[in-house]
This record gives structure tokens, sequence and C-alpha cells, in this order.
């Protein structure tokens, strides 16, 4: 049992194998087949024409995606550490809205059924498990989080004052009714959307949109080039980390070194 535990793991969770790149490949399939299905399900006309198709194919991507969740528990080491994990919720949410629509039944349950069978497309977050890029930008965004964490709360203070001075300045009169309402205005002119809805018409108050606009363009920038910076490191280290001297582990910065920098072992 316990062989077959660990082979079913290797397969599983690793991809060295040809068998762990095929169930790969094919859970990658499974996965794209399944949001399609509930993107095409949503459409009227296609699921009023074909009501048990999708309900066949849902049950069908359900069995499966439940079979590889349990396997993953039972195979795995410590299956109360995956269960917790972030892919461990992922792949229970990937499951759970179908059985949980079993019992909420009725009319006045219709709406929560339906959240819940939308809650499916949480399986294309599965997708990202098999890509190294997606790991690279997920460190990089764990790096960079507290200083963008920083910028974001600067950039709220900037909207609640600009959005209080433009109440001060336009007034109920000109369409800012409120605060709220006008930080909503704020919210939509520093993100460059401009709905139009409220608009300033004192000469003060197209001053300070101006101004708004163009702390917008910052706004955008700014978080870009941290996340920029921070994603250059991360695959400066992962290059580091690739390529280690044999005889220390020291990381080889210049890949035409002919030997090692820190205890001179020649490189092969």
């Amino acid at each position: 049992m316990s062989k077959t535990r660990d082979k079913v793991h290797e397969i599983i969770f690793g991809t060295d194998t040809k068998a762990g790149k095929a169930f790969d490949v094919a859970l990658l399939w499974i996965i794209i087949i399944s949001v399609i299905a509930v993107f095409i399900e949503s459409v009227p006309s296609i699921s009023k024409n074909n009501p048990g198709l999708f309900t066949i194919v849902e049950w069908v991507l359900t069995i499966i995606f439940t079979l590889e969740y349990l396997l993953r528990i039972w195979s795995s080491k410590t299956p109360r550490k995956y269960v917790l994990s972030f892919w461990g919720v992922i792949d229970l949410l990937s499951v759970i809205p179908s059985y949980l629509s079993l019992f909420l039944t009725g009319a006045h349950v219709f709406l929560i059924v339906r959240v819940l069978r939308l809650m499916r497309v949480f399986r294309i977050l599965k997708l990202t498990r098999y890509n190294s890029e997606a790991s690279t930008l997920v460190a990089a965004l764990r790096k960079s989080r507290h200083k963008i964490s920083v910028f974001l709360l600067f950039v709220v203070l900037i909207i609640f004052i600009m959005g209080t001075l433009m109440y001060v300045v336009e007034g109920e009169n000109n369409g800012f009714t409120s605060i709220p309402e006008s930080v909503y205005w704020c919210v939509v002119t520093i993100t460059t959307v401009g709905y139009g809805d409220i608009v300033p018409h004192t000469v003060l108050g197209k001053i300070i949109s101006s101004i708004a606009m163009i702390l917008g363009y910052a706004i955008i920038a700014i978080p870009t080039g941290i996340v920029s910076v921070a994603l250059s490191e991360e695959k400066h280290n992962s290059s580091i980390a690739k390529t280690a001297c044999d005889q220390c582990g020291e990381g080889i910065t210049n890949e035409d070194d002919s030997f090692c920098s820190n205890c001179g072992f020649q490189l092969n």
C-alpha cells in the first residue's frame, strides 16, 4: 500500500516522469473543457435547447475532479497541510458547488444555486499550478506587497482628500451630492475611466479634475515599476539558483566563468 501511495504521489504531484506529465496535460484539458462548459451554459439559447447535456458533462467533470482531490489527500505525505493550503482550497471549491446544489433546491434558493454553480470558474485557477512563470509572478508580488500596500494607502488618502475637496467646491447643485459620491467621482477620474456621469462645472473644480487626471497616470505607472523590479530580481535569483557551484553551492553570477569565485572549483 505504501508503494502504491508513493507511486500515486509521484504521478499527481510530480512532473519528472512520463506518467506525471501525462496526468498534468490531461488535467489541463479537463479544466479548460470545464470552464468552457460553464461559459457556454450561461448562454440562454444554448442551455435551453440542451438542458440534459450540460448536466451530464458537469457531473462527469465533477466526479473526475472529486477523484483527483481525494487522491491528492490520500497520497499526500501531510494531508492536513494540503487540505488547508491554497491549492487544496481551490481544489475543494472546484467540486463542492455541484454537490451543494443537490441540497439547495427550490425556487426561493435558485439565485444561491446559480451563484454556487458559477463558483466552478474557480477551476481555472488550477491552471496556474502548472505554469512556472505564474510562480515567478506570485513570488514577485509577494516580495513587493509591502511597497504596494503603502502606495495603495497613499492613493486612498489622496482620493478621500480630493473627493472631499470637490464636494466643498462643487456642491450639491453640480451633482456632488455627498462625500461618497464625490469620492466615487475621484476614483473614476484618477483611474482614467471617466464615465462622465458626474462632471465639475466651476473653474476651480476643473483645475482639481486636471490634477486628478495627471495623478492617474502616475498611479498606473508606479505599481507597474514596483512589480517589474521585483520580477527582475526574482528571475535573477532563479537563474542563480539554477547555476550553482557543485562543490560549495554558491550561485554563479557569470555563466562564462570557468572557476567558482567562492571556492575555486572548476565549473562544468
